[in-house]
């Protein structure tokens, strides 16, 4: 009997000793503050409505840069339901979903209370529902798609092609920010 406790706490010994080294080398993976997963993520958007440009930034660098379709009525803040205009701001990029009429989407967070105030001294309903996303899926010409690409089409919406949401899935988390400027 008096043996096994030394056995016992040998083994324990070198289980706290393996562990420890775990938590140390997992410590040293991280060292230059971020790890290189984190370097591939976008942590901010910007769309510059007037170019027709979105990129994805990370750390002021641009990740990526498409180009994109807004609403029939394109130029200056969105004011009210119905506008058929992007709105103007900043926001989050807030919730997606994988299974919507586009090919997938992501939430941008309009209206912010800015937005609010402005329609309710207006008296009209900002509207909402504003997302980044892919094609209408229900469109499977290419000729139709290819119109598509050539114009702004959305009802106040970003648009990008369908193989571009899947590059911005990936890159982009929920509750990033996105700044939309003329």
């Amino acid at each position: 009997m008096g043996r096994a406790a030394p056995i016992g706490n040998r083994r324990l010994g070198r289980a706290l000793a393996a562990t420890l080294a775990m938590i140390v080398a997992l410590l040293f993976v991280g060292c230059g503050g971020e790890t290189t997963s984190q370097a591939n993520y976008a942590d901010r958007v910007v769309v510059k409505k007037s170019e027709r440009k979105m990129q994805l930034l990370n750390r002021g660098k641009v990740l990526r840069e498409y180009r994109i379709a807004l609403g029939d009525n394109p130029r200056g803040h969105k004011m009210r339901e119905g506008d058929e205009s992007t709105p103007v701001g900043d926001y989050l990029l807030d919730w997606r979903n994988p299974r919507s009429n586009y090919y997938k989407s992501i939430h941008v967070s309009y209206p912010n209370e800015r937005d609010r105030a402005l329609a309710k001294l207006l008296g009209v309903d900002p509207g909402g529902m504003i997302m980044v996303h892919g094609m209408p899926n229900h469109i499977r010409s290419e000729t139709v798609r290819a119109e598509y690409r050539r114009r702004d089409w959305t009802n106040g919406c970003i648009a990008v092609q369908d193989h571009e949401m899947d590059e911005i899935w990936r890159l982009v988390r929920d509750g990033t920010p996105i700044r939309i400027q003329e």
